[in-house]
């Protein structure tokens, strides 16, 4: 295999001391294998001068002939390798909406790392955020907190969020600069199907800060189904910043809350079911942190 390397290098470098600089060998342990390979073969393989080197007709038909399998033995060691580490395979991962597109450098990072390992996409709905990750479903979730959860595993906050109320254009809030907390005890929300009261508590609260109870309004299943309800006026929802960004419709309006806590998110996964795929995505997410 070294040998072959040697070969295919020069034949693409066609310099002594470039080959030898990228394999980090000598240019005469280059000259050396060259020479070799030129006697077990029995003809020529380069034609030397003074100043160029170059493939003889012999080299030519041989590089074309190597240069394909030995990428393919390189990639077959290469996937084996990722395989006995674990970062082969396919990673499973959740996220709301929009926010598969607002992780990109992470999910970037992860794959450059790790190019045998695939990730295939799925979405979670709001009205259900913890579903999918329960079920086994999703390997890797990207969620807001607070998660309490103790079977579940949550990683350090990369991202936060302004949370705004979506309400529909004609909505008695749609012409304001803001509002508080305290003036979603004038309106109906929606209502989440199997979202947990803490989470739930971060976008449509139960009760104001001065204790008046929140309207619950259509029990949605899905965002679609919750942009439908709030675009038609029939009830209101907390978001994010990012969604009302990715959902400017004619028919709805975005109000900032100004004494709302700002929203944190992270990348959450089933502790018992913690993988090296797993490990490695979180150590991607952790370094983008980092750069960030």
């Amino acid at each position: 295999m070294r040998e072959i390397e040697i070969f295919l290098t020069l034949a693409e470098e066609l310099h002594f001391s470039r080959t030898a600089e990228l394999l980090g060998i000598s240019p005469a342990r280059v000259s050396q294998s060259i020479k070799k390979q030129e006697r077990r073969i029995g003809a020529p393989l380069f034609d030397r001068t003074t100043r160029a080197v170059r493939l003889s007709p012999l080299g030519e038909q041989l590089h074309q002939s190597l240069k394909g399998g030995y990428r393919q033995i390189v990639q077959g060691i290469s996937t084996a390798q990722a395989t006995a580490r674990g970062t082969a395979g396919t990673l499973t991962l959740g996220t709301l909406g929009p926010y598969s597109v607002l992780i990109k450098d992470v999910l970037d990072l992860f794959l450059a790392r790790h190019p045998n390992a695939r990730l295939q996409h799925r979405e979670i709905q709001p009205a259900s955020p913890l579903d999918l990750l329960e079920a086994g479903d999703l390997d890797v979730a990207y969620l807001w907190l607070p998660i309490r959860d103790p079977g579940l595993t949550v990683s350090p906050t990369p991202h936060t969020s302004q949370v705004l109320l979506m309400v529909s254009a004609d909505h008695p809030y749609a012409e304001q600069g803001t509002i508080c907390l305290e003036d979603l005890g004038d309106c109906t929300v929606v209502e989440g199907q199997s979202i947990p009261s803490y989470m739930e508590e971060v976008f449509n609260p139960a009760h104001t800060p001065s204790g008046r109870p929140v309207r619950r309004g259509p029990k949605v299943t899905t965002w679609q189904e919750t942009l439908s309800v709030v675009s038609s006026g029939q009830a209101t929802a907390g978001v994010t910043t990012e969604l009302a960004d990715f959902y400017s419709w004619p028919s709805l309006a975005f109000v900032p809350i100004r004494d709302a806590p700002l929203c944190q998110w992270s990348f959450v996964w089933r502790t018992a079911s913690e993988t090296p795929l797993i490990r490695a995505f979180a150590r991607a997410a952790a370094d983008t942190r980092q750069r960030g």
